[in-house]
Protein backbone atom coordinates (compact mmCIF):
# COMPACT_ATOMS: atom_id res chain seq x y z
CA UNK A 1 0.00 0.00 0.00
CA UNK A 2 1.23 3.48 -0.88
CA UNK A 3 1.11 5.70 2.24
CA UNK A 4 0.80 8.81 0.08
CA UNK A 5 -2.87 7.88 -0.45
CA UNK A 6 -3.53 8.22 3.29
CA UNK A 7 -4.56 11.58 4.73
CA UNK A 8 -6.88 11.47 7.77
CA UNK A 9 -6.50 8.86 10.49
CA UNK A 10 -7.90 8.00 13.91
CA UNK A 11 -6.23 6.18 16.77
CA UNK A 12 -7.52 2.62 17.18
CA UNK A 13 -8.29 2.31 20.90
CA UNK A 14 -10.10 -0.53 22.65
CA UNK A 15 -12.40 1.98 24.31
CA UNK A 16 -13.55 3.04 20.84
CA UNK A 17 -13.93 -0.43 19.32
CA UNK A 18 -17.73 -0.53 19.30
CA UNK A 19 -17.95 2.89 17.68
CA UNK A 20 -15.21 2.12 15.16
CA UNK A 21 -16.89 -1.12 14.12
CA UNK A 22 -20.09 0.82 13.48
CA UNK A 23 -18.27 3.57 11.57
CA UNK A 24 -19.10 3.95 7.89
CA UNK A 25 -16.55 2.87 5.30
CA UNK A 26 -14.48 5.83 4.18
CA UNK A 27 -15.19 7.89 7.31
CA UNK A 28 -11.40 8.10 7.75
CA UNK A 29 -8.56 7.01 5.47
CA UNK A 30 -6.85 4.77 8.03
CA UNK A 31 -6.60 3.67 11.67
CA UNK A 32 -3.43 3.75 13.77
CA UNK A 33 -2.69 1.22 16.51
CA UNK A 34 0.10 0.42 18.96
CA UNK A 35 1.18 -3.07 17.82
CA UNK A 36 2.20 -4.23 21.30
CA UNK A 37 -1.41 -3.75 22.42
CA UNK A 38 -2.62 -6.16 19.71
CA UNK A 39 0.14 -8.71 19.05
CA UNK A 40 -1.15 -12.16 19.99
CA UNK A 41 -4.60 -10.85 20.96
CA UNK A 42 -7.43 -13.22 20.14
CA UNK A 43 -11.06 -13.52 21.15
CA UNK A 44 -13.45 -10.67 20.54
CA UNK A 45 -10.76 -8.00 20.42
CA UNK A 46 -8.70 -9.94 17.90
CA UNK A 47 -11.78 -10.50 15.75
CA UNK A 48 -12.62 -6.79 15.93
CA UNK A 49 -9.11 -5.83 14.80
CA UNK A 50 -9.34 -8.24 11.86
CA UNK A 51 -12.71 -6.82 10.85
CA UNK A 52 -11.44 -3.25 10.99
CA UNK A 53 -8.29 -4.19 9.04
CA UNK A 54 -10.50 -5.50 6.25
CA UNK A 55 -12.19 -2.10 5.96
CA UNK A 56 -9.43 0.39 6.79
CA UNK A 57 -5.65 0.45 6.26
CA UNK A 58 -3.80 -0.02 9.56
CA UNK A 59 -0.68 1.96 10.50
CA UNK A 60 1.44 1.30 13.59
CA UNK A 61 2.77 3.63 16.26
CA UNK A 62 4.88 1.80 18.84
CA UNK A 63 5.04 2.51 22.55
CA UNK A 64 7.70 0.26 24.06
CA UNK A 65 10.71 -0.14 21.76
CA UNK A 66 12.63 2.25 24.06
CA UNK A 67 14.99 3.58 21.42
CA UNK A 68 16.92 5.72 23.88
CA UNK A 69 17.51 3.02 26.53
CA UNK A 70 20.85 1.39 27.28
CA UNK A 71 19.68 -2.25 27.30
CA UNK A 72 19.85 -4.09 23.96
CA UNK A 73 16.82 -3.81 21.71
CA UNK A 74 14.24 -6.54 22.27
CA UNK A 75 14.80 -8.58 19.13
CA UNK A 76 12.01 -11.04 19.93
CA UNK A 77 9.57 -8.15 20.19
CA UNK A 78 10.85 -6.65 16.94
CA UNK A 79 10.34 -10.01 15.23
CA UNK A 80 6.75 -10.11 16.50
CA UNK A 81 6.25 -6.53 15.36
CA UNK A 82 7.54 -7.33 11.89
CA UNK A 83 5.15 -10.28 11.65
CA UNK A 84 2.26 -8.05 12.75
CA UNK A 85 3.24 -5.39 10.20
CA UNK A 86 3.45 -7.94 7.40
CA UNK A 87 0.19 -9.63 8.40
CA UNK A 88 -1.77 -6.38 8.18
CA UNK A 89 0.21 -4.86 5.28
CA UNK A 90 1.10 -1.83 7.42
CA UNK A 91 2.33 1.07 5.26
CA UNK A 92 3.72 3.23 8.12
CA UNK A 93 5.51 2.29 11.35
CA UNK A 94 6.68 4.84 13.88
CA UNK A 95 8.09 4.97 17.39
CA UNK A 96 8.91 7.62 19.98
CA UNK A 97 12.24 9.41 20.20
CA UNK A 98 12.48 8.52 23.88
CA UNK A 99 13.11 5.65 26.27
CA UNK A 100 10.62 3.83 28.47
CA UNK A 101 12.63 1.12 30.22
CA UNK A 102 15.33 0.83 32.88
CA UNK A 103 15.51 -2.61 34.52
CA UNK A 104 11.82 -2.85 33.73
CA UNK A 105 9.13 -0.90 31.93
CA UNK A 106 8.65 2.68 33.17
CA UNK A 107 5.19 3.10 31.56
CA UNK A 108 6.10 6.59 30.45
CA UNK A 109 8.02 8.19 27.60
CA UNK A 110 11.20 9.68 29.04
CA UNK A 111 13.26 12.33 27.20
CA UNK A 112 16.74 11.52 25.96
CA UNK A 113 19.60 13.92 26.92
CA UNK A 114 20.31 16.26 24.04
CA UNK A 115 24.00 15.40 23.51
CA UNK A 116 26.19 14.23 20.63
CA UNK A 117 26.78 10.94 22.45
CA UNK A 118 23.04 10.39 22.74
CA UNK A 119 22.61 11.19 19.04
CA UNK A 120 25.09 8.46 18.11
CA UNK A 121 23.57 5.99 20.58
CA UNK A 122 19.93 6.38 19.55
CA UNK A 123 20.76 6.63 15.84
CA UNK A 124 22.59 3.31 16.03
CA UNK A 125 19.54 1.72 17.67
CA UNK A 126 17.17 3.19 15.09
CA UNK A 127 19.31 1.74 12.29
CA UNK A 128 19.28 -1.64 14.06
CA UNK A 129 15.49 -1.48 14.41
CA UNK A 130 15.12 -0.59 10.74
CA UNK A 131 17.29 -3.54 9.75
CA UNK A 132 15.32 -5.97 11.92
CA UNK A 133 11.97 -4.63 10.72
CA UNK A 134 13.09 -4.52 7.10
CA UNK A 135 11.83 -0.96 6.56
CA UNK A 136 12.40 2.71 7.29
CA UNK A 137 10.69 3.96 10.41
CA UNK A 138 9.63 7.39 11.63
CA UNK A 139 10.43 8.68 15.10
CA UNK A 140 8.17 11.09 16.96
CA UNK A 141 9.19 14.26 18.75
CA UNK A 142 7.86 13.74 22.28
CA UNK A 143 6.49 16.15 24.87
CA UNK A 144 8.65 16.48 27.99
CA UNK A 145 8.58 18.51 31.18
CA UNK A 146 11.74 17.86 33.25
CA UNK A 147 14.43 18.39 30.63
CA UNK A 148 17.54 16.20 30.81
CA UNK A 149 21.03 17.54 30.18
CA UNK A 150 20.98 19.69 27.06
CA UNK A 151 24.24 20.32 25.25
CA UNK A 152 22.18 21.21 22.17
CA UNK A 153 18.64 22.37 21.51
CA UNK A 154 15.74 19.99 21.00
CA UNK A 155 15.63 21.01 17.34
CA UNK A 156 19.36 20.41 16.79
CA UNK A 157 19.08 17.02 18.54
CA UNK A 158 16.21 15.89 16.31
CA UNK A 159 17.97 17.16 13.18
CA UNK A 160 21.11 15.23 14.11
CA UNK A 161 19.26 11.98 14.91
CA UNK A 162 17.33 12.05 11.63
CA UNK A 163 20.52 12.59 9.65
CA UNK A 164 22.66 10.06 11.55
CA UNK A 165 19.98 7.34 11.58
CA UNK A 166 18.67 8.10 8.08
CA UNK A 167 15.09 7.74 9.31
CA UNK A 168 11.89 9.75 9.01
CA UNK A 169 10.02 12.01 11.41
CA UNK A 170 6.50 11.68 12.75
CA UNK A 171 5.77 15.32 13.52
CA UNK A 172 3.51 15.60 16.55
CA UNK A 173 2.16 19.13 16.17
CA UNK A 174 0.61 19.22 19.63
CA UNK A 175 3.95 18.23 21.18
CA UNK A 176 5.66 21.10 19.37
CA UNK A 177 3.06 23.53 20.72
CA UNK A 178 3.28 22.14 24.28
CA UNK A 179 7.09 22.09 24.36
CA UNK A 180 7.37 25.55 22.81
CA UNK A 181 5.22 26.93 25.61
CA UNK A 182 6.79 24.95 28.44
CA UNK A 183 10.40 25.43 27.34
CA UNK A 184 10.09 28.94 25.94
CA UNK A 185 10.91 28.58 22.28
CA UNK A 186 9.13 29.64 19.10
CA UNK A 187 7.04 26.87 17.57
CA UNK A 188 7.13 28.25 14.01
CA UNK A 189 10.92 28.61 14.12
CA UNK A 190 11.04 24.98 15.26
CA UNK A 191 8.91 23.87 12.30
CA UNK A 192 11.08 25.87 9.90
CA UNK A 193 14.16 24.06 11.19
CA UNK A 194 12.87 20.56 10.48
CA UNK A 195 13.96 19.01 7.18
CA UNK A 196 11.00 18.82 4.80
CA UNK A 197 11.98 15.49 3.25
CA UNK A 198 12.01 13.68 6.62
CA UNK A 199 8.43 14.44 7.71
CA UNK A 200 6.29 11.53 6.52
CA UNK A 201 3.36 11.63 8.97
CA UNK A 202 1.84 13.81 11.70
CA UNK A 203 -0.22 13.70 14.89
CA UNK A 204 -2.65 16.20 16.37
CA UNK A 205 -4.16 15.89 19.84
CA UNK A 206 -5.65 17.80 22.73
CA UNK A 207 -3.79 19.09 25.78
CA UNK A 208 -4.58 20.59 29.18
CA UNK A 209 -3.81 24.20 30.08
CA UNK A 210 -2.38 23.84 33.57
CA UNK A 211 -1.28 27.50 33.53
CA UNK A 212 -0.56 30.15 30.89
CA UNK A 213 3.05 28.93 30.78
CA UNK A 214 2.43 25.21 31.41
CA UNK A 215 0.67 22.85 29.00
CA UNK A 216 0.19 19.12 29.65
CA UNK A 217 -0.03 16.70 26.72
CA UNK A 218 -3.05 14.57 27.70
CA UNK A 219 -4.74 13.27 24.53
CA UNK A 220 -7.92 13.59 26.55
CA UNK A 221 -9.65 16.58 24.99
CA UNK A 222 -10.43 18.20 21.67
CA UNK A 223 -7.62 19.78 19.66
CA UNK A 224 -7.21 23.43 20.61
CA UNK A 225 -7.37 26.30 18.13
CA UNK A 226 -3.70 27.23 18.57
CA UNK A 227 -2.74 23.68 17.61
CA UNK A 228 -4.99 23.76 14.56
CA UNK A 229 -3.27 26.98 13.49
CA UNK A 230 0.15 25.36 13.94
CA UNK A 231 -1.04 22.30 12.01
CA UNK A 232 -2.00 24.57 9.10
CA UNK A 233 1.54 25.98 9.08
CA UNK A 234 2.96 22.45 9.24
CA UNK A 235 0.87 21.46 6.21
CA UNK A 236 2.12 24.50 4.34
CA UNK A 237 5.72 23.47 4.99
CA UNK A 238 5.53 19.66 4.78
CA UNK A 239 2.48 19.03 2.62
CA UNK A 240 -0.58 16.92 3.39
CA UNK A 241 1.07 14.02 5.21
CA UNK A 242 -0.92 11.15 6.80
CA UNK A 243 -2.22 12.67 10.05
CA UNK A 244 -3.76 10.90 13.05
CA UNK A 245 -6.14 12.38 15.59
CA UNK A 246 -5.02 10.93 18.94
CA UNK A 247 -7.60 10.50 21.69
CA UNK A 248 -6.74 8.18 24.60
CA UNK A 249 -9.53 8.78 27.15
CA UNK A 250 -12.60 10.94 27.81
CA UNK A 251 -13.97 9.57 24.56
CA UNK A 252 -16.75 11.68 23.08
CA UNK A 253 -19.32 10.31 20.63
CA UNK A 254 -17.68 9.17 17.41
CA UNK A 255 -19.37 12.00 15.51
CA UNK A 256 -17.28 14.52 17.45
CA UNK A 257 -14.04 12.70 16.64
CA UNK A 258 -15.02 12.53 12.98
CA UNK A 259 -15.63 16.29 13.00
CA UNK A 260 -11.99 16.67 14.04
CA UNK A 261 -10.69 14.20 11.44
CA UNK A 262 -12.76 16.06 8.83
CA UNK A 263 -11.07 19.26 9.96
CA UNK A 264 -7.69 17.57 9.46
CA UNK A 265 -8.74 16.90 5.89
CA UNK A 266 -9.98 20.43 5.40
CA UNK A 267 -6.70 21.93 6.65
CA UNK A 268 -4.74 19.55 4.44
CA UNK A 269 -6.82 20.54 1.42
CA UNK A 270 -6.47 24.26 2.10
CA UNK A 271 -2.84 24.42 3.25
CA UNK A 272 -1.18 21.17 2.19
CA UNK A 273 -0.56 21.79 -1.50
CA UNK A 274 2.89 22.05 -3.07
CA UNK A 275 4.97 24.68 -1.27
CA UNK A 276 6.90 27.28 -3.21
CA UNK A 277 10.17 26.81 -1.33
CA UNK A 278 9.73 29.80 0.93
CA UNK A 279 10.12 29.45 4.68
CA UNK A 280 7.17 30.21 6.91
CA UNK A 281 6.82 33.79 8.06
Amino acid sequence: MNPTSLRTGLGLRRGLLAQLLAMEDGAVDFLECAPENWIGVGGGHGKALAQLAERFPITCHGLSLSLGASAPLDQAFLKQTRQFIERFDVPLYSEHLSYCSDDGHLYDLMPIPFTEEAVRHVATRIRQAQDLLGRRIAVENISYYAAPYQAMSELAFIQAVLEEADCDLLLDVNNVFVNACNHRYDAVTFLNGLPRQRVTCMHVAGHYDEAPDLKVDTHGAAVKEDVWALFALACQRFGAQPTVLERDFNYPPLAELLEETARIGSVQHTHGGLHDGRALA
